[in-house]
Parts: structure tokens; C-alpha cells; sequence
């Protein structure tokens, strides 16, 4: 059995180097992710303003639904990770496959839900003539493939947790690379291929995630990895594992799915400006997307290493794991925030020509620069509290975030003060540092360490 041939043992050793061993393959893959949406936005940007402003309000819309796969995710990290740190592999295994089956029945219930509602969510969030058209040509593409995208990122989460990132990161790259290559191809028809349009990106993305996935069950089922799946495990599937799984998962859940929503109730606010705007909008999302997925990718190591070093018993380490981990965090994004704000003409124009979208564009991402590295202490606190199981109160301070803070933020800038979308950037910018400041204190408490799984 290939089950006991463990390579390194993170809770042993230099905690930095365990940091980086786990944390750095999720970096270069997430960052790789993102390359590819900037990519993407590249190739739809030629096409028009429009294309690019239907699959940014599409995707407020994807990511709300997309909710149903954090819960399954964020619990079967803490549990995964916790009984690999147990040695408890076929329990490992088990929990493997759960996830994998919960992440299908939720891809199939809620892309069912979001492929018929598609047409008037678009319109409630601000789309209008072909915007629409082209969102819903987009989007029902993305939601025939949600069960491969969801189940996607179950290996990735999977081989991170059991100790083998390499191979993750390795099907990250190579799935990215496929969608980089047929992205051009499909959406222009380049050589024999159809000319697809927007619709070529969708069809891009399905196949990447499709493949990804299946070449991730080959690794798991033929031993090339730390925990082998097989058809006929040692212990069977559960209801009561599966429902562990979504009892942890769910208030992240719950806080993602409210994160999202409120992009949802943000996005007819700066509609309002019109569509160069939300273009300009997506365009800045997906720039400080770089930064985040680095900093996901990160966590994503270090959530595993929490749960290794918390499963063995070994508390300290798992508190100095994370503050280490956080300062890392906190200067990544201040670099990256500063190049956004020193290089913000030249990266506006590598997607936009027009002199105003560059006066737009520059203006966001210079505000934008200013939160990147309290995002940086948030997202890498929340993968702290997801390793140790301890969701609830991320769930808490994530809604204070949104709704005490940052609508009513931008209601006030936009509304009452009369600003015009620059205040919208500010209001976010004061929102995340207000939020970083409420999450650092809480877990400063250290009452995430104590948590059962």
C-alpha cells in the first residue's frame, strides 16, 4: 500500500520551510488561475467593452453560487487534513470521497438552479441589450460544466491536505496552460476551430476543469500520491461523515454566499456609472485577483499545515505556523500594492486603449493598492480558522464586513455625499481595513486553537 510513504513531515522541522513547501506549489498554481483570467480578459477584451461587462456581472452572479462549493471545501480541508495528521489514512481516503460526492450533488442542484434563472439575474443586477445576451451565452456554458469545476478544486484541496502540493500545483499549470491555448482559438476561430466568441472562453474553461479533474483521479487511484483512492475502500461512505463534512463547511458557506450577495447588491451601484465603468470594474477585480489568489494559494498550504500540527497535538507550532504565515501574507500584497499603484497606466493599457478607460483604470487601481495588504492579513486569517475547523466566527466578522461596513459605505459616499464611482473605491478600500483590523483582534484571542474536529 502506498499509503505510508509520507515524504516530509510538516509538523516537524523549520516552521518557514514548512510554510513555503506547502504553500508555495498552491501560490504558483492560484497565481497561475488568475494569469489565466487576466488572459481571458485580454482575448474577450478585444472584442468589445460589452463582452467584458457581461462576464463581469455574470460572474457576481457565478461566485454566489459557487458558495455551495466553499462549504464542502473548507470542511473537507479540516477533516482531510486532521486525519492525515492522525496517520488515519483510510479514514483520509474516506473523506476524500465524501467530498468528492457532496461536491457533485451540489454542483448538479445549484447549476440546475442558476441555468434557469440565468436570463433574469442578469437583468436584476444592472445588465442590459447584448450584455445580456451575451451573459446568458456565457454563463449556461459555465453552469453545464459546474459539477467538473467544483470537483476540480476537491483535488487540489485533497493532495494539498495529504502532503503532496507539487502534484497540485502540476495539474493546475497544465490545466491553465490547456484553457491559455484554446481561449485565442475558440473565441476567433483561429485554424480549424470555430468562431465562438465569448462563448469560446466558457467552452475553454469546461474543458480545462474537465481534464484537470480527470487527471486528478488518475493520480489518486494509481498510488502517485501520498493516500491511494480505491473502488472498494476499507471503510464505507457514510451519511454521517458527509454531514460532518457540511456541518464545518457551512458558516463558510454561509459567509461566502453573503459575500457574494453583497457583490450583487454592489454591482447595480456602480452599473449606475455605466458600462465602461463595470468594465473598468471587472478589469480592476481581476488585477487584485493576482494578488489574492498568491495569498490563497498560501493559505490554502497553510490550512493544511494547521491541520497536520493541530491533528498531531502540537498547538504552539500551529500558533507560530500562523503568525508566521500572516506577516508573510501582509508583505506579499504590500509589494504587490505597490507595483499596482507605481505601474497603473501601463497595466490599464495592456487591456484598454481608449484615453478615458486609462484615466479610469488608473484611479482604481491606485485607491485599490491602498487594501491590499489588509486583504492580505484577511484571506490568510480566514485559511487559519478553516485549518482548525473554527469557522463561525469568520462567518460573523465576514457579514459585519459586508453589510455593516462596506454597503453602507458606499451607499453614503454614492448617495449621500454624491460622489461619483471613485467613492465606491474608497468605500471598500475603508471597509477591508476596518474588517482586518475586527478579524486580527479575535484571533489574537487564540480560542481558534482549541477547536474539535
Amino acid at each position: 500500500m502506498e499509503e505510508t510513504k509520507k515524504i516530509y513531515d510538516h509538523t516537524e522541522g523549520s516552521i518557514i520551510k514548512s510554510i513555503f513547501r506547502m504553500g508555495f506549489p498552491s501560490m504558483i498554481g492560484f497565481a497561475a488561475l488568475n494569469i489565466y483570467d487576466l488572459v481571458d480578459m485580454f482575448w474577450v477584451a478585444k472584442l468589445g467593452a460589452e463582452p467584458v461587462a457581461a462576464i463581469t456581472i455574470f460572474s457576481s452572479f457565478y461566485w454566489v453560487i459557487s458558495a455551495a462549493n466553499q462549504i464542502v471545501g473548507t470542511g473537507s480541508v479540516a477533516v482531510i487534513s486532521r486525519r492525515y495528521g492522525e496517520k488515519n489514512y483510510p479514514e483520509t481516503e474516506r473523506a476524500i470521497k465524501d467530498t468528492i460526492i457532496l461536491k457533485w450533488i451540489l454542483a448538479l442542484f445549484f447549476g440546475s438552479i442558476g441555468y434557469i434563472l440565468l436570463d433574469k439575474i442578469l437583468v436584476l443586477l444592472g445588465a442590459k441589450g447584448e450584455v445580456v445576451n451575451l451573459g446568458i451565452r456565457y454563463g449556461k456554458v459555465q453552469f453545464l460544466g459546474l459539477g467538473f469545476a467544483f470537483s476540480t478544486f476537491t483535488i487540489y484541496t485533497a493532495l494539498r491536505s495529504v502532503g503532496n502540493p507539487k502534484t497540485a500545483m502540476a495539474i493546475m499549470l497544465g490545466s491553465t496552460a490547456l484553457n491559455m491555448i484554446l481561449d485565442p482559438f475558440l473565441i476567433f476561430g483561429w485554424w480549424f476551430f470555430p468562431k465562438l466568441g465569448v462563448l469560446g472562453a466558457a467552452v475553454a474553461s469546461v474543458i480545462s476543469f474537465t481534464t484537470a479533474f480527470l487527471t486528478g483521479l488518475v493520480v489518486f487511484f494509481s498510488g502517485k500520491c501520498n493516500v491511494t483512492l480505491h473502488l472498494r475502500s476499507k471503510i464505507s461512505i457514510k451519511i454521517k461523515s458527509l454531514v460532518k463534512i457540511m456541518g464545518i463547511g457551512l458558516p463558510t458557506g454561509i459567509n461566502d454566499i453573503s459575500f457574494h450577495f453583497a457583490r450583487l447588491v454592489i454591482m447595480p451601484l456602480v452599473a449606475v456609472f455605466g458600462t465602461e465603468v463595470v468594465a473598468i470594474y471587472g478589469m480592476g477585480m481581476r488585477i487584485s485577483a493576482l494578488g489574492i489568489m498568491v495569498i490563497v494559494g498560501l493559505g490554502l498550504g497553510l490550512s493544511s499545515l494547521i491541520g497536520h500540527n493541530l491533528g498531531a497535538g502540537k498547538v504552539d507550532r500551529a500558533q507560530k505556523t500562523a503568525n508566521q504565515a500572516s506577516l508573510l501574507a501582509v508583505s506579499i500584497m504590500l509589494f504587490f500594492g505597490l507595483v499596482n499603484f507605481v505601474f497603473a497606466p501601463f497595466i490599464v493599457k495592456i487591456f484598454f486603449q481608449a484615453s478615458n478607460l486609462v484615466s479610469l483604470g488608473t484611479i482604481l487601481l491606485r485607491i485599490q493598492a491602498i487594501s491590499l495588504p489588509f486583504l492580505g492579513l484577511y484571506i490568510i486569517l480566514e485559511m487559519v480558522f478553516s485549518g482548525a475547523g473554527d469557522n463561525v466566527p469568520p462567518m460573523i466578522i465576514g457579514m459585519i464586513y459586508s453589510w455593516v461596513l462596506e454597503i453602507p459605505l458606499i451607499l453614503v459616499f454614492t448617495k449621500v455625499l454624491g460622489f461619483n464611482q471613485n467613492g465606491v473605491w474608497w468605500a471598500i478600500v475603508l471597509a477591508t481595513i476596518i474588517g482586518s483590523a475586527l478579524f486580527y483582534f479575535w484571533y489574537r484571542k487564540g480560542r481558534w486553537l482549541k477547536r474539535e474536529v
